[in-house]
């Protein structure tokens, strides 16, 4: 008989992705303490069906149980919001950067890159988040966000047009243009 290799419990399998889950959850919540609560709902939901994952990429699981998450809260609780403010006090750069000069540049365009982000729409933001601050795959993207993966793709590449736009415009101290429900959000 051949042996199976057992899954991996939820200690193994999960609990390595927290900081991931995290980070996709303050980026869609744009708020610390929304994204620390929704972050843990995801992962009592992950604890709760974990009998069901049959193994594969527990990241990319755990990733759609927080997004899943994530826009369930907006929308019971933000119905007509795509999400608060982002308070960039709440979470200053990370500079170790000994030259003064460096950490002074590297937190400008930190914060530029921030406040880029936050003018996206929640899905250009979404992509921009999953791919390049998380590293994933466009098979796991496509996986967590229900898209295929030609559109995530696509998507991909109009959010990252979007963020040079937005970048571009910052950097040059234009007005940037927003959705009519991110502007009335911000008013």
């Amino acid at each position: 008989m051949f042996e199976q290799n057992p899954l991996p419990n939820f200690d193994q399998a999960v609990l390595p992705h927290l900081d991931a889950a995290y980070n996709l959850a303050r980026w869609l919540m744009r708020n610390e303490q929304d994204a620390q609560d929704v972050a843990q709902e995801a992962y009592l939901r992950a604890f709760r069906f974990f009998p069901g994952f049959r193994g594969g990429n527990a990241r990319a699981w755990l990733l759609k149980i927080v997004r899943n998450t994530c826009y369930t809260w907006l929308q019971t609780n933000r119905p007509m919001q795509d999400a608060t403010e982002f308070d960039e006090k709440l979470f200053p750069s990370d500079s170790r950067s000994v030259n003064p000069e460096e950490a002074v540049i590297r937190k400008d365009n930190d914060t530029q890159l921030r406040r880029a982000l936050q003018k996206l729409p929640p899905s250009f933001r979404e992509v921009i988040v999953l791919r390049e601050l998380e590293g994933l795959s466009y098979r796991e993207i496509a996986d967590i966000t229900g898209m295929p993966a030609g559109t995530v793709m696509s998507s991909l590449s109009r959010a990252r047009g979007r963020l040079r736009q937005v970048l571009t415009a910052l950097s040059s101290g234009h007005a940037v243009a927003t959705s009519p429900r991110i502007a009335a959000m911000n008013a």
